[in-house]
């Protein structure tokens, strides 16, 4: 049973940093590309950074220079590290992954960034 489980989020001011943690379990971790989507109040989901198995990263063009998507393959762990944090960033952050055409989502960590 695929499992992710993020953790980390909670209340910043404008221009602080956050680090947001994924745990995956029931897949081969170090195979899979990882995902970080997020959804702000009345918006679409959005793909904010991705990482595949040979390290290689993309980032929206929004948190480009902001936000750092890293990888600990002996944790089963991904981690999107996030620096100053502004209004726009706001909203529930997603880990995603797919393992043989099924995609999978955890339950969502809240970021909230104050003025």
């Amino acid at each position: 049973q695929v499992q992710l489980v993020e953790s980390g989020g909670g209340l910043v001011q404008t221009g602080g940093s956050l680090r947001l943690s994924c745990a995956a379990s029931g897949i081969d971790f170090a195979s899979s590309p990882m995902h970080w989507y997020r959804q702000a109040s009345g918006k679409q989901r959005e793909v904010v950074a991705t990482i595949i198995s040979s390290g290689y990263t993309h980032y929206a063009d929004a948190v480009k220079g902001r936000f750092t998507i890293s990888r600990d393959n002996a944790k089963n762990t991904v981690y999107l590290q996030m620096n100053s944090l502004n209004a726009d960033d706001a909203g529930v952050y997603y880990c995603h992954t797919y393992l043989g055409g099924v995609l999978y989502w955890g339950q969502g960590t809240q970021v909230t960034v104050s003025s």
